[in-house]
């Protein structure tokens, strides 16, 4: 399970310890220990889209500057990707201009002088690692970044750099299964991606619920991740309103969470 912790400078977050065995930085952020105010209180690391209502770019930046430090990654280069829930993977390392930032969902990287991060609030972060922390990706996994196999091409990246199969996995703080109500069109998108391994529960008459987080882990075994290399959490951004933002429950104007992770030298 992921540990909860609270940095020097006040930013709470969580972190795997299978990555930091293999000496990779990395954090999942919560929403406290920032500087933004009122509906985006406190570490906001994002504003929501096609709203009027958004925080200054100035407390982003600082809040960015605060978890980077928390987790170890102070002064290196932020690598981020215009996020658009498909399954495309991307190369980014220092060299890379940041002027126009590429569409993607998933950030894969061997710089140690680089940050990958990815933004969430509500959809599933998911950090990753090769077995010697030389290469990691960070990957942003909504519900059709899911299905469309975002962490089967991360994983994919990060096996065709490195020739070997070894690679720890962690899934960070998303909307839990409880949450989680949809409709039969996305039903049956997770059975047409995952087949008997969909993670879906229904009643009779009621709408379905998905887990997420499940439904990532089984596609990590899928592709050769051991069980015992997946770090997970029972953290629901949803229902624990004191640590996270949710784009669900705050009808859509509200913060950003980040997952982020460098690669040892």
């Amino acid at each position: 399970m992921l540990e909860r912790r609270v940095a020097k400078n006040g930013v709470v977050f969580y972190a795997s310890t299978l990555l930091e065995g293999v000496g990779v930085a990395h954090a999942f952020s919560t929403r406290i220990g920032g500087v933004s105010e009122g509906i985006f209180a406190s570490l906001n690391l994002g504003n929501p889209s096609e709203s009027a209502v958004v925080d200054s770019s100035d407390h982003i930046a600082e809040n960015y500057r605060r978890l980077g430090a928390a987790a170890g990654c102070d002064g290196k280069m932020m690598r981020k990707v215009n996020q658009v829930h498909g399954a495309n993977a991307v190369w980014m390392n220092s060299d890379v201009s940041c002027a126009q930032a590429p569409s993607a969902d998933a950030i894969v990287s061997d710089d140690p002088r680089c940050m990958a991060c990815v933004r969430v609030a509500d959809c599933v972060p998911v950090l990753l690692a090769s077995e010697d922390g030389r290469v990691v990706a960070a990957v942003h996994a909504g519900w059709r970044g899911i299905v469309a196999g975002v962490v089967l091409a991360a994983v994919a990246a990060i096996k065709s750099r490195t020739g070997r199969n070894e690679i720890f996995g962690a899934i960070g703080p998303c909307i839990g299964v409880e949450s989680f109500e949809v409709g039969g069109e996305v039903v049956e998108e997770f059975r047409r991606a995952l087949g008997e391994e969909a993670p879906v529960s229904a009643k009779r008459g009621e709408k379905a619920h998905i887990d997420l987080r499940l439904a990532i882990w089984h596609q990590l075994r899928g592709c050769g991740v051991s069980s015992d290399r997946i770090d997970s959490t029972d953290r629901c951004t949803f229902r624990d309103k004191d640590e996270f933002f949710s784009h669900r429950r705050d009808g859509g104007v509200t913060g950003r969470m980040a997952a982020i992770i460098a690669c040892r030298p």
